[in-house]
């Protein structure tokens, strides 16, 4: 067999991921697909076809998940170097999904090999791909508590075609990258009318979804507004014994001072380091600081009409009072110092926020990558909490937002998502991945999103996934503007992920009619 093929998967998969942000070459990465797609055609066997895929797999993944490596630099229990080990690792087994698409891909051109009548036998190639693709992607996104981190529908987000995902959602946006890519295979093999039909088409879709800014009228001077902070403290402070209070402090520096407009201060993941609720059976878990103390030092920046949207971390006991686990949490707070509704981060990351399989994995110098020695326990799934002046908040902690169809509650729509997040540990490369994403979440449900995080990228989003401000990687600083409004529910946040295999089923459909009209 010979070992081009398997190069040129690997040379793709590496410069596809230069699609995702920060980088946006969106049209370099449809290229990569393009000679995935060829090689995958041209493939003599099954075997090989699988091969190619995984091998484009590996180094798309390989790339486009390198800022895991920096999350090891902060750990002192597993070496940093263990951290490009785990990069390569995650790529070998999410290769796995490429691979599975390309295959089918494969087994359907089969048959079709021959040319016959007005349209090329290989559309019919493009549209199974297409298909087989959206399938792989939302079984990477669920099978195994699910990654569906850098969906390849997110190089459009930069574009007007990203507005598509509110009408059939992410992955099946994703399978509208991959029959883009397919069109200039065909193109490549001197088939043009697919891309002369196609490309016009997909340029309406995007523009049928289009929403041409409006200058705003000047927010009256009682308007409610929401202030996003960031204080640039990064993880590399965390063992300073002073941390706890310095984050405090400068997160209490940038919330601003009242005014006459109502105002919800949000704050990133995490960043309350004290305990803030009472009653913990034991006051020594309150290591010397009193909850009331640190609420009321919260309260004092706020106006009488004012809300603070704060994260920290909640203690868990058994009925013997030992503490059972923790919730990775974000609680509002009134001007009163008094706590009200809770949301606990549902979706989880394994060997981040807790160790699967602990007993067998410690032992073995394994340690989940949060500080920390309780494993964080899952809360019930998306919920909103009630800000007065506001409306709906709807939580969404760090990488819960990358979850296409799992972001709202649908029973009980909220006015907006609140998305606090710690990129720091995530290099230069996971923040602006994260935020691309979390646009994405904004034009499927057709909400604004208010982004904070410790070190960037924090930023409004309005409900067409605009980016209205944001405060850069590594600058401290706070966002102070009128809340975004949302749009009414879009078809995608009526339907879901039902839309996603509606399309993979269409494109199916019309694969088969292309090899029957082939033949």
């Amino acid at each position: 067999m010979s070992h081009r093929p398997m190069l040129v998967a690997l040379a793709a998969g590496l410069l596809s991921a230069t699609g995702f942000a920060p980088l946006d070459w969106w049209l370099v990465a449809l290229l990569c697909f393009a000679a995935l797609l060829w090689i995958t055609h041209e493939a003599p066997t099954l075997r090989s076809a699988l091969l190619r895929g995984w091998v484009f797999g590996v180094g798309h993944f390989t790339v486009g998940n390198n800022w895991i490596q920096h999350a090891f630099d902060y750990q002192d229990k597993m070496p940093p170097v263990l951290g490009y080990f785990a990069v390569i690792l995650v790529a070998l087994y999410l290769a796995i999904y490429p691979a599975l698409a390309m295959g089918l891909a494969w087994r359907f051109a089969r048959s079709v090999r021959h040319r016959s009548g007005w349209v090329e036998p290989d559309f019919g190639f493009v549209l199974a791909a297409a298909a087989a693709w959206i399938v792989s992607e939302w079984l990477r996104g669920t099978l195994f508590t699910g990654y569906p981190w850098n969906p390849l529908g997110v190089i459009w987000v930069p574009t007007f075609i990203g507005g598509i995902a509110a009408w059939i959602g992410t992955y099946a946006l994703s399978g509208v990258a991959l029959l883009a890519a397919g069109l200039l295979f065909l193109a490549a093999r001197r088939q043009y009318l697919p891309l002369l039909i196609g490309a016009p088409v997909l340029a309406i879709a995007g523009l049928a979804t289009l929403d041409f800014p409006q200058t705003p009228a000047a927010p009256e001077a009682t308007a409610p507004r929401v202030r996003v902070v960031q204080p640039n403290i990064g993880q590399e402070n965390v063992g300073r014994p002073d941390y706890d209070e310095r984050v405090l402090a400068k997160l209490l520096e940038w919330s601003g001072k009242p005014g006459a407009a109502p105002r919800l201060i949000v704050w990133p993941e995490g960043m309350v380091n004290y305990y803030i609720e009472d009653g913990y059976p034991d006051p020594r878990f309150y290591r010397g600081a009193d909850p009331r103390w640190v609420r009321a030092r919260i309260a004092a920046v706020l106006g009488p009409r004012d809300t603070a949207l704060i994260g920290g971390t909640a203690l868990f006991f058994d009925a013997q009072g030992q503490v059972s686990g923790a919730g990775n949490s974000v609680w509002t707070l009134n001007p009163a110092g008094m706590l009200g509704a809770r949301y606990d981060k549902a979706h989880l990351v394994p060997y981040g926020e807790y160790l699967p399989m602990r007993t067998l994995l410690a032992p073995l110098g394994l340690a989940r990558l949060v500080m920390g020695d309780v494993d964080f326990l899952p809360g019930p799934g998306p919920r909103g909490l009630p800000v007065q002046e506001f409306g709906t908040a709807g939580i969404q902690v760090c990488y819960e937002i990358i979850f296409s169809g799992q972001v709202v509650d649908r029973a009980h729509r909220p006015a907006f998502l609140f998305n606090p997040s710690n990129d720091a540990w995530f290099g230069r490369w996971g923040p602006p991945e994260h935020l691309a994403q979390a646009r994405l979440r904004a034009i499927e449900e057709g909400l604004p999103i208010l982004r904070a995080t410790p070190t960037g990228i924090s930023a409004v989003i309005d409900a067409h996934g605009r980016l209205l401000e944001t405060i850069p990687l590594g600058q401290e600083g706070a966002i102070e503007l009128a809340l975004p409004r949302p749009l009414p529910p879009t078809l995608f946040a009526r339907f879901g992920n039902v839309l996603a295999g509606a399309v993979a089923m269409l494109l199916l459909a019309m694969a088969f009619a292309f090899r029957r009209w082939g033949r």
